[in-house]
């Protein structure tokens, strides 16, 4: 892995990186442990590991589009490392919401399983594949509520019967299956459990959810 600089406006290390493995090589974020500003919410030392446990729930439902994420050490030590989306600069969420529904369907509902503290609008990518990629998931799996995200637009909606299943099958492998076994490696086991909660309330719930009461629900900035 060879740092090639910071990444502009993120507010713990962000460095992207070049990985090289005989005659190929990709682009990676990489997010080293020792970079993390310590948080009052969240224990030290574990944001790394919540980005790739967010790509390891992805992995389970199916969606949403996270960029493959794993923990490995570096130039700066042990962290995650992400593979580098080429995205358009120019979109977000709130440029992109009218055409990509469906997929900010699923981004909001994996925002509710994994209790993701700050979805921006920026945090949403349109890919050169044309596709709605989503990043920075560092600040998710807190066992209290704390789900803050620009995306509401959906609240009360039934989910449809395709999602739930997806709902379904995650929530059985958190229970004793691959998922629960990989976020094990990541996540406090109270943790785990909260995720595998929060599942089951969707899917007895079968809507879109409304914000918590006595929480802020958006993120600042929005963008």
């Amino acid at each position: 892995m060879e740092v090639l600089g910071l990444m502009p406006n993120a507010s713990n290390y962000t460095f992207l990186a070049r990985c090289t493995a005989a005659d190929s090589s990709v682009l990676a974020i990489y997010k080293p442990r020792r970079g993390e500003i310590p948080l009052w919410d969240f224990p030290d030392g574990t944001l790394h590991r919540r980005e790739v446990a967010a790509f390891e729930v992805s992995r389970t439902l199916g969606w949403p589009n996270i960029p493959p994420t794993i923990v490995r050490g570096g130039p700066e030590g042990v962290g995650s490392a992400q593979l580098f989306v080429r995205f358009d600069t120019a979109h977000h969420y709130f440029t992109l919401e009218d055409d990509h529904a469906d997929a900010f369907r699923r981004v909001a509902l994996f925002d509710v399983v994994v209790n993701n503290a700050d979805r921006k609008a920026g945090h949403c990518l349109l890919g050169e594949d044309g596709r709605v990629h989503v990043i920075d998931h560092g600040v998710c799996f807190s066992t209290e509520p704390k789900l803050r995200t620009v995306i509401w637009d959906f609240t009360g909606e039934p989910i449809g019967s395709e999602l739930l299943d997806d709902l379904a099958r995650l929530h059985d492998e958190l229970d004793d299956g691959p998922a629960a076994a990989a976020l094990a490696r990541l996540l406090d086991r109270d943790e785990v459990a909260a995720t595998r909660e929060r599942a089951g309330r969707l899917i007895d719930l079968a809507r879109f959810p409304e914000p918590e009461p006595g929480t802020r629900p958006y993120p600042w900035p929005p963008i």
